[in-house]
């Protein structure tokens, strides 16, 4: 069985869309075990599931506009966000699923689950829109400003890891995200760590990769540091939210044009599925002692059960012991 923490009361929509994810997941997964952590009256009128449930009442939340997550995290034990990741720190769950506000997840994962012994990083990694058959993720694109060249080295191994034993690919083509693809580009950072990902046997490094190419690369990982990914990512989320704006408003200026989107409506809907939060999934944090995963702040039930389904292939995975080897055969980033 897989035993997850789910945090009922984070997101926009929560508690009840988030109690709608958990009643989807158990119906999909047989294998699931959930420790749920919320208002437990709400939980109780509004769960159908009875079974491989634990009702925790933690009714108190982490605001999703909190200014101060960490003093939110410390001078409040009690809220369900805290409480899901105790249940992790304490062995009680293998990994938790939230859909709370971003920073006070980073937050509370390092105060709380904290890293795997020997990382010196963590990063936030979203899965990227699937345009090509192509599965992608990028990292970091929150949970650090800055990254040395040894950092991005272990957080590569990590999603090589990750990706091997959840996606099943079996041997994941790394990019590094830079100004060019000629190897000698970008800043000293971006030099160095190309020397180590080229030289490293854990991680299959195709090169640099242009921002141009986020969507249509060969890769299945791309890389950076936590400024650079969270820029890439706003932009390229902003960038989808205009193109679908011009055309709502197109398409209104004119008779033709509102017959011809009758006619390309599949292909809207389609483009927009690709998009959606909803398909996309959560984002998992790579580097703490536990599987963490942040679903989107807007989920409804479906996205949330999605979020959950990843937090299990992740635990199935045993993605963290096998880079607790990896760090132990090379002691890269140990005290």
């Amino acid at each position: 069985m897989v035993k997850l923490a789910i945090d009922i009361m984070g997101g926009d929509h929560a508690p009840l869309e988030i109690i709608k994810g958990v009643d989807i997941a158990l119906a999909r997964f047989d294998d699931l075990e959930l420790i749920l952590f919320g208002d437990a009256d709400i939980i109780k009128r509004n769960l159908q599931a009875t079974e491989r449930v634990k009702i925790v009442h933690a009714p108190e939340k982490i605001d999703m506009g909190e200014k101060d997550p960490i003093s939110a995290v410390r001078r409040n034990r009690e809220v369900s966000l805290v409480q899901t990741f105790q249940a992790v720190r304490d062995g009680e769950a293998a990994g938790a699923v939230t859909a709370g506000p971003t920073q006070g997840v980073v937050a509370a994962a390092h105060m709380i689950v904290r890293r795997i012994k020997g990382m010196k990083r963590t990063a936030l990694c979203p899965n990227l829109p699937n345009l090509d058959g192509k599965t992608r993720i990028l990292l970091d694109v929150g949970a650090n400003l800055e990254l040395r060249s040894e950092h991005i080295l272990q957080l590569a191994q990590y999603a090589t890891i990750y990706m091997r034993e959840v996606r099943g690919i079996e041997r994941p083509l790394v990019g590094l995200m830079n100004i060019g693809t000629e190897p000698g580009k970008g800043r000293e950072l971006e030099k160095e760590t190309y020397e180590l990902l080229e030289a490293n046997p854990h991680v299959n490094f195709h090169g640099n990769v242009e921002g141009k190419e986020i969507l249509s690369s060969p890769c299945d990982i791309l890389i950076t540091d936590g400024f650079t990914g969270n820029m890439l990512m706003k932009a390229f989320e902003g960038t989808v939210r205009a193109v679908g704006d011009f055309f709502k408003t197109e398409i209104k200026k004119s008779f033709a044009r509102k017959i011809g989107y009758l006619f390309m409506k599949g292909v809207f809907d389609k483009f927009k599925k690709k998009f959606s939060a909803d398909e996309i999934g959560g984002a998992n944090l790579f580097g703490v002692d536990g599987v963490i995963v942040k679903a989107h702040g807007s989920s409804d039930g479906y996205a949330f059960s999605n979020a959950i389904a990843q937090a299990r292939k992740t635990v199935r995975g045993d993605v963290i012991a096998k880079m607790k080897k990896v760090i132990e055969e090379e002691g890269i980033g140990l005290e």
